[in-house]
């Protein structure tokens, strides 16, 4: 799970063609959001698939739909290369994260955590469908339906609007 979502991220940020990356971004939502069920967090899986991958890429979907054909053009002419002066301080930083990040990888040493040995030692199995879970459910289909339905009609009216404003009058062209 993890190789598939490095990989997509990999081809979305090295990708040329704006909607492939855009699909191999889907993938790697996706992919975060099975690594989430693999470290039992299903709620923040679940919610990870509905609101990024329901919501915001759907959301960036429109945007490369709505965006004019002069923008794409003009950005597929300007490519930038990989490697340039502008870009050394961002390969910079993001060469030492990944630094920070290999070291804390290999330096920590799990199986001897005080949580982990407790849950061994008990063997407490933690439970995928949980109370806390449950009661998320519970309220937000009862006590929290109503805003919740409030902020998504919100949510398309702006969507609506911003797709109307986008549009260019046959008068103006």
């Amino acid at each position: 799970m993890a190789f598939i979502t490095l990989g997509s991220a990999l081809v979305v940020a090295a990708g040329k063609n704006l909607v492939r990356s855009i699909f191999m971004f889907f993938v790697t939502l996706f992919g975060l959001a099975g690594l989430y069920v693999l470290a039992l967090a299903d709620f923040v899986a679940v919610t990870q698939i509905v609101i990024y991958v329901g919501g915001i890429l759907v959301l960036i979907l429109f945007a490369f739909m709505l965006s004019g054909r002069e923008a794409l053009v003009a950005a597929e002419k300007h490519p930038g290369n990989f490697i340039s002066l502008k870009n050394i301080p961002a390969l910079f930083l993001a060469s030492l994260f990944l630094i920070v990040m290999l070291n804390v990888i290999f330096k920590a040493d799990v199986n001897n955590l005080p949580w982990v040995k407790a849950a061994v030692a008990s063997k407490n199995v933690v439970p995928v469908n949980g109370s806390g879970i449950n009661n998320i459910g519970v309220n937000l289909m009862t006590r929290y339906l109503l805003p919740f339905e409030v902020v998504s009609i919100l949510l398309m009216i702006a969507l609506v609007g911003a797709a109307h404003l986008s549009r260019k009058e046959a008068a103006e062209a």
